[in-house]
């Protein structure tokens, strides 16, 4: 019987960057079945992380500077095997120093590197294996939503990332105009032939919500108010994705749906979608551009 190891993994970030620590996480049980994880985890995701049962134990890390003392003296009332600082973060860092353990692991030099990669040098540190299907990470998850018409679809996600100047500014602009949004997604369907459903997160952009208003379509539905749990269900029951990088393009990689990510071109995400199966990324242009992009791609 292998040893129990005991695992400490911080991961104080958010949702999307967890799914790549699931990854380590489930190689990690495969290769010892009984270790034991837990993770340091954020305001942001923490909810999301205490609902994998491949993590044996979830700590919150609040930004004040007396919770960090707190945990940290909670931490240093137990030993580690391994403690990883997954998320190169400062305040990681600076807290696993003070940790008893007999294997640190720090990342440092490869903060470049893409995430399969980094899961790969880790799990060599460890004398541990990587395997495809470690990929699986949202295998036997619970189902968060029940509400679908439809059981065969193409999931279009509109959030925040879609609309001028709402997430990062430096973004090129793909924001389309109502009647545009309302053309595409009517000549969507009538090319792939499959329902589609329209998601979006806790608030739905304004435009969204007039394109709600002046469609009437039998088989494109709209889906708002929708929590991390909800949306991760809606995907990985999905056909197909449509949507700008983030949580929900982790979510369809690691259920291998077939998705077409738009990226901007100012960042290097071969970091983070190199394991990305079933996978076409293309670069924001304005709207009446990109939708040409997307029609030949699918």
């Amino acid at each position: 019987m292998s040893k129990k190891n005991k695992f400490l993994i911080f991961r104080t970030d958010r949702i999307g960057d967890f799914l790549t620590t699931a990854i380590l996480i489930k190689s990690i049980k495969r290769n010892n079945i009984n270790s034991h994880i837990t993770v340091i985890a954020s305001q942001n995701n923490f909810t999301y992380i205490d609902s994998f049962h491949t993590v044996d134990e979830v700590i919150l890390l609040k930004s004040s500077i007396f919770n960090r003392l707190k945990i940290l003296l909670k931490l240093r009332k137990f030993f580690f095997d391994h403690v990883i600082v997954h998320d190169n973060k400062n305040r990681s860092i600076l807290i696993s120093f003070f940790l008893k353990n007999d294997n640190k692991i720090l990342l440092e030099n490869h903060s470049q590197k893409n995430h399969i990669d980094i899961i790969k040098f880790i799990l060599s540190s460890l004398n541990y294996n990587f395997n495809e299907t470690d990929l699986n990470i949202l295998d036997n998850r619970k189902n968060f939503f029940s509400n679908l018409k439809f059981h065969r679809y193409l999931v279009l996600h509109f959030d925040e990332k879609w609309i001028k100047n709402s997430y990062i500014k430096s973004y090129k602009s793909i924001e389309p105009t109502k009647y545009q949004l309302i053309t595409f997604l009517n000549k969507l369907h009538d090319l792939i032939k499959l329902p589609i459903v329209v998601t979006t997160g806790i608030k739905t952009p304004k435009l969204l919500g007039e394109v709600i208003k002046n469609i009437n379509h039998n088989n494109i539905s709209f889906l708002e108010n929708l929590n991390f749990f909800e949306i991760e269900t809606i995907i990985s029951k999905s056909a197909f994705l449509i949507s700008c990088h983030g949580f929900v393009s982790h979510v369809a990689a690691a259920n291998n749906i077939k998705q077409v990510d738009i990226i901007d071109r100012s960042y290097n995400y071969e970091r983070w979608n190199k394991h990305f199966r079933n996978y076409i990324s293309i670069y924001r242009e304005p709207f009446d551009q990109l939708i040409e992009k997307i029609f030949n791609k699918i």
